[in-house]
């Protein structure tokens, strides 16, 4: 326990409660450590082990701390070690999950998002926080997961690795084009998504090829990356690479239009209005659907209206396995949110996956897209 949590309630009633010992201090000698059964260990192990951090963090199958305070995780992105639970964190070779809980402007908060970026590059495993009502008569996302989904996700049996064997190609984030050597015409995908989904797919057992345009985010250990910066370079690296894998899923947001000509010397401020003449790019989708051997191929559709009607027309005119939809522009979800809700659309049937955040929904699309590629085989 934390000194703030002890302002709420005494580690005297987790103690009776729990009936195991409650740790609150950095060096505490007198708690030993405690063994597989959670007992405390006493004797010549706890008197040869008197570092009490150190034994915590060796005994522990996993370190859940919830719930996860903007303090805390600040402290935790930036390596602090000024109290046990810090100091557990960074001493812990298990692995680690988080669930946040504090306030919803904190939450939203550029510098809490990038603390939150920072843990997961660090394979933080996230989970939630929730929308609701808040302790502070808010309401918004920062409120903690339920003590039964914590537990649900942390308990939960190690998942099948149900893509082993199969080669996935994914292609995330936006692409740049190039108008003069300072300016381009890009749009707001983070590529979260897509890096989300490559990491899930890696989990689930599959080799991964990830095709990323510039993105601010660090990439999956286990993955091949290839980097691109324009919708020609991803599309040469996407067709080249494609037939040579069973899956692929186009979460890019790749430009529809590019400058006819690329200017080599910077535009000048000089007439009050000036035109830029633009031609269409290749569609990527499409032409992997196309092909001889093609791979099973998943879309996406970002849009601000009619989302069904123009995802179930995009599923059919680019003879598409699968196409996942989501919403921009509303205030949850979408471009450079942590969180998501996707409509997910095939040949005579759809499901909905909830907003939730994108790691956790990546999983959830990714288990989808294994589904339906069996009852295809089928």
């Amino acid at each position: 326990m934390t000194p703030s949590a002890m302002q709420f309630i005494s580690p005297l009633t987790f103690q009776a409660l729990s009936g195991n010992p409650v740790h609150t201090e950095l060096f505490d000698t007198d708690d030993g450590c405690m063994n597989a059964g959670g007992r405390a260990m006493h004797g010549a192990i706890a008197e040869e082990n008197a570092m009490g951090h150190i034994n915590l963090a060796r005994w522990a199958d996993a370190l859940v701390i919830a719930p996860a305070t903007a303090n805390t995780i600040a402290k935790c992105s930036h390596g602090l070690a000024d109290g046990l639970l810090s100091t557990l964190y960074l001493a812990a070779t298990c692995p680690v999950y988080v669930a946040p809980a504090m306030n919803q402007a904190m939450w939203n908060k550029a510098v809490t998002q990038q603390n939150m970026q920072k843990l997961k590059a660090h394979g933080v495993i996230v989970i939630g926080p929730e929308q609701g009502d808040q302790a502070c008569g808010e309401t918004g996302f920062g409120r903690m997961s339920e003590p039964a989904e914590i537990c649900s996700r942390l308990l939960a049996e190690p998942k099948e690795q149900f893509l082993k064997g199969l080669k996935v190609l994914i292609s995330a984030g936006p692409t740049r084009e190039p108008l003069d050597p300072v300016r381009y015409i890009t749009n707001r995908s983070s590529g979260k998504m897509g890096y989300a989904l490559a990491n899930a797919t890696l989990k689930a057992g599959a080799e991964v090829t990830l095709v990323s345009g510039p993105v601010m985010l660090t990439a999956p250990v286990h993955a091949d990356i290839v980097r691109v910066e324009t919708a020609a370079q991803m599309y040469e690296a996407v067709i080249s690479r494609a037939s040579k894998h069973d899956i692929y899923i186009g979460a890019a947001a790749v430009a529809d239009y590019s400058p006819v000509v690329m200017e080599q010397q910077k535009i000048k401020k000089q007439a009050e209005q000036t035109t830029l003449t633009l031609q269409k790019t290749r569609d990527i989708l499409a032409e992997v659907a196309q092909l001889d051997q093609r791979p099973f191929t998943v879309g996406f559709a970002a849009e601000t209206h009619d989302l069904e009607a123009y995802a179930q027309d995009k599923l059919a005119r680019k003879k598409l396995d699968m196409i996942a939809a989501n919403w921009v522009g509303h205030e949850q979800g979408g471009f450079d949110s942590e969180q998501n809700a996707l409509q997910v659309f095939w040949a005579n049937g759809q499901k909905t996956l909830a907003m939730t955040d994108k790691n956790h929904i990546a999983e959830q699309l990714i288990s989808l897209i294994a589904e339906r590629m069996e009852t295809k085989k089928a």
